[in-house]
């Protein structure tokens, strides 16, 4: 009887050792997954639905929302964020609108007919450095007195000061635009202003710039007084234009850049030569009383009577 108990011992651990390396057998093995149908997921994204040409703004009627499998980076989900922008390169057929592609910073704040344009400034002239990207300033210029060119003041015929443009909005004030940062150099170290001035305006600026100083005075953006141009006279051009197509219709202001103003004319001393008008004819110089010379028929002698002034005198011959 023990001898079968011994036995049956030894056959239970036998067991308890085979179940328990089955057991370890079965930890080993990876866990089923549970296979579920695939799900392929999608991104609602705005695509062209034709070529969009580099530089021309985008319309509504060209732009769909499609789904991908995929979502851009910079991507867009409705086409109405889309309008009015300009692609930088060309845009294919059902590609994907990313914001990369478009134009974007100061050239989208321009307006159709200005430019964007960059003037040297100070903190004597720039509202003691207080300017801000956004603001509105009247720009003031000084012409001063040459004395330096053959004749002294032979350039600039008297010493000036008065306004040039009206309520010009400030793009960008040194290292702020208005896209992004709105505050000012905290060193005060501001030598850029870019403005947004009208094409037609860009000569004078320069022009003023180059030969005077500019003051930029703060206006309020409420403030709709402007300077009245019709008033003041034409600048007459550099260069002469032909007649445009044979009307009376004002010239494109692209076509009066490109004609150009001279120094003469901006400072008001009257229209730079070549501009239609003549300069005064000089003075003659003053001659010397003539000299008479009359034959003396007097005289029994041959010779000739000289007359200087108030005396005579007969020369013998």
């Amino acid at each position: 009887m023990p001898n079968l108990t011994k036995i049956l011992a030894g056959a239970l651990i036998a067991v308890a050792l085979l179940l328990g390396l089955f057991a370890w057998t079965l930890s080993r093995r990876p866990a089923p997954v549970a296979v579920t149908p695939a799900m392929h997921a999608s991104f609602p994204v705005v695509v062209a639905t034709h070529a969009l040409p580099a530089g021309k703004a985008i319309r509504v009627d060209a732009l769909r929302v499609q789904s991908l499998p995929i979502n851009p980076n910079g991507a867009f989900t409705d086409p109405a964020q889309l309008v009015g922008r300009v692609p930088n390169a060309e845009i294919a057929a059902e590609s994907p609108v990313l914001e990369g592609q478009l134009s974007s910073g100061l050239a989208e704040r321009v307006e159709p007919g200005e430019r964007a344009l960059a003037v040297r400034v100070d903190e004597g002239n720039a509202v003691g450095n207080r300017l801000r990207p956004g603001n509105f300033v009247d720009v003031f210029f000084t012409l001063k007195r040459d004395g330096g060119g053959v004749g002294g003041g032979a350039e600039i015929d008297r010493t000036q000061a008065r306004l040039l443009m009206s309520k010009v909005r400030v793009l960008a004030f040194g290292n702020a635009t208005v896209s992004g940062d709105n505050s000012g150099d905290p060193n005060g170290m501001v030598r850029t202003a870019v403005l947004a001035v009208p094409v037609a305006d860009v000569d004078r600026l320069t022009l003023a710039e180059s030969a005077g100083r500019l003051i930029f005075a703060l206006r309020n953006p409420k403030d709709a007084e402007v300077a009245d141009q019709s008033v003041l006279p034409v600048y007459p051009g550099v260069l002469k234009t032909a007649a445009h197509n044979g009307s009376a219709e004002p010239l494109q202001d692209s076509t009066r850049a490109a004609a150009g103003v001279a120094l003469d004319a901006l400072s008001g001393r009257g229209n730079p030569a070549g501009a239609g008008t003549r300069p005064p004819p000089l003075p003659l110089p003053r001659m010397p009383p003539p000299t008479r010379v009359a034959g003396n028929t007097t005289s029994t002698k041959s010779g000739i009577e000289v007359i200087r002034g108030g005396r005579a005198e007969t020369v013998a011959w």
